[in-house]
């Protein structure tokens, strides 16, 4: 059984970890991947999965994923303290084996309302997986040391996006729609495997915290008094929706719109590395500009960027090449904003920092994805109804941050020139 490391050590060299560093790197990375995996590798599959269950509307096809994203976002309100009271080894090997076996189920579910359940259930699992996954690393590592290991995580996660489609539709060429779900129950079985056999136990019982239902209200209560962090918690949570929304829309804008047909997944991964690029060069820029600088920033530049995008298209028509570069750049203004919006919300919340992280997660999954799927929704054919969400949400959060802040852009923060 490993102790959780002294405050003090926050060097990796000065660290007994119970395994490798590119080994907990990895594993931890693929506990973290296995929700972009059940969300990114059944894009290719949407039409055939609507067919099957012969769906009458095309956008119901979305459902698909946000049934799942719903169910990834709640729960982790519920498994922060509840991995805090009871330890994670075995919470999470529970987790995994619920993971797997619920993307097996949705390879036999005979309806669409059946699948879109299991779906949920599917989330719910992927989120026990990812809130223990980082309670994983801050169990080991504190200070600067988890800054380097949770880095070197997001370097690999954010390949899982780029790939996972690719790989999905590799995997229809070869057997059927049903299989994109299979692979889930194959990677929780693959990564269950590797926690029975290589992770140990790292929060002791010494170490546990007594945390009943009446604490836990109260701790979520005093984290939303804080105004700096529920105004950035409310202002991700309708952004993000613009993220939500184009991986729900996805698949019938590349398809429906622009006619691009197995190179779908080549041009999803273009989006996707776009966001990878904007989250490192943010964390090259951060530290001299600021947060709320380069959030600021991005936040006006996702809603002109998406007015530009609106206008082209009505100049030059709806073709690909004019949509791409306009809507690749929009999605990197995620990257800019999502980081530095979850450090301000997180930074004064000192003693509470854990259960204000599990809010901005339900903040920027199941508050984001009902705003996702209102905006995904209104596809008709046009991405142009998609723009117009994105520019609805990105002033309903800009709107939010100038409450927050009241009414000032661009200011550095009292603390350490955020």
């Amino acid at each position: 059984m490993t102790a959780a490391p002294s405050p003090q050590a926050n060097r990796l060299a000065d660290i007994k970890l119970p395994m490798p560093l590119w080994e907990l790197v990895a594993l931890v990375a693929a506990l973290m991947s296995l929700n972009a995996l059940a969300i990114d590798i059944m894009l290719p599959a949407l039409d055939e999965v609507s067919a099957h269950y012969k769906l009458l509307r095309a956008n119901d096809q979305q459902l698909i994923v946000f049934s799942y994203v719903i169910g990834f976002g709640t729960p982790q309100l519920v498994f922060g303290p509840l991995t805090d009271r009871i330890g994670r080894r075995n919470l999470l090997r529970l987790c995994l084996l619920a993971y797997a076996i619920l993307g097996f189920a949705c390879m036999a579910t005979r309806t669409f309302e059946l699948l879109l359940l299991v779906r949920f259930l599917n989330g719910v699992a992927a989120s026990g997986v990812r809130v223990i996954a980082v309670s994983i690393v801050r169990d080991l590592v504190q200070g600067r040391g988890m800054a380097r290991i949770m880095s070197l995580v997001m370097t690999v996660f954010m390949v899982v996006p780029i790939l996972a489609p690719g790989l999905g539709q590799m995997i229809m060429h070869v057997s059927s729609w049903q299989w994109t779900f299979g692979v889930l129950g194959l990677a929780g079985l693959a990564l269950l495997l590797w926690v029975q056999l290589r992770l140990p136990e790292t929060l002791p019982p010494e170490k546990r915290k007594v945390v009943s239902f009446k604490k836990a209200v109260a701790s979520y209560i005093e984290v939303l008094r804080v105004r700096v962090s529920l105004g950035y918690m409310l202002a991700s949570g309708v952004v993000f929706g613009g993220l939500f929304a184009f991986i729900g829309a996805a698949e019938q804008i590349f398809s429906d719109t622009f006619h691009v047909g197995d190179e779908f997944v080549v041009w999803f991964a273009g989006i996707a590395a776009t966001l990878a690029i904007a989250n490192y060069t943010n964390s090259r820029l951060v530290e001299r500009f600021g947060m709320r600088r380069i959030c600021h920033g991005a936040l006006l530049a996702f809603i002109i960027l998406a007015i530009l995008n609106v206008f082209a298209l009505k100049i030059y028509g709806e073709k690909l090449l004019v949509f791409f570069p306009l809507f690749a750049l929009s999605f990197g203004c995620f990257g800019m904003i999502g980081a530095n919006f979850s450090a301000i919300a997180l930074e004064p919340q000192g003693k509470n920092t854990g259960t204000a992280s599990a809010a901005y997660g339900f903040f920027t999954t199941t508050f984001a994805s009902g705003f996702g799927w209102l905006v995904a929704r209104q596809f008709d054919g046009s991405v142009v109804p998609i723009l117009f969400g994105y520019m609805a949400l990105g002033i309903g959060a800009l709107i939010i941050v100038l409450i927050t802040e009241r009414g000032k852009l661009f200011e550095t923060g009292t603390q350490q020139g955020n």
